[in-house]
């Protein structure tokens, strides 16, 4: 298993922007998928965005798509989430999770799990 260690959450007035950032306790295998989720107090975890080893294909959800980026350098074995012009409903803890295998957006195919950050947007 990899261990991953999220950072970067804070709070943040609407409209502004942050970049999380996932470190991974080993580089990730050339068939992998790292990703991030999402959890609001009351709702469900929710996927936002994917990346596999190469960079070449990602995922976002609808909810984010033009909003948020997700990147890789994995001389760093980091993956990163920027977000810009962020709403009230961007507020959840977010996760990072790493998948061996080919994952896109398929949440029970995610093996490893950091421990969240918390992101707070304010009106």
């Amino acid at each position: 298993q990899v261990q991953l260690v999220e950072s970067g959450g804070g709070s943040v007035q609407a409209g502004g922007s942050l970049r999380l950032s996932c470190i991974a306790s080993r580089r990730a295998f050339t068939t992998s998928t790292t990703g991030w989720f999402r959890q609001a107090p009351g709702k469900e975890r929710e996927f936002v965005a994917s990346i596999n080893w190469s960079g070449v294909n990602t995922a976002y959800a609808d909810a984010v798509k033009g909003r948020f980026t997700i990147s890789r350098d994995n001389a760093k074995n980091t993956v990163y989430l920027q977000m810009n012009s962020l709403k009230q409903d961007d507020t959840a803890v977010y996760y990072c999770a790493y998948s061996v295998e080919r994952a896109g957006a398929d949440e029970s195919r995610f093996g490893s799990w950091g421990q969240g950050t918390q992101v707070t947007v304010s009106s």
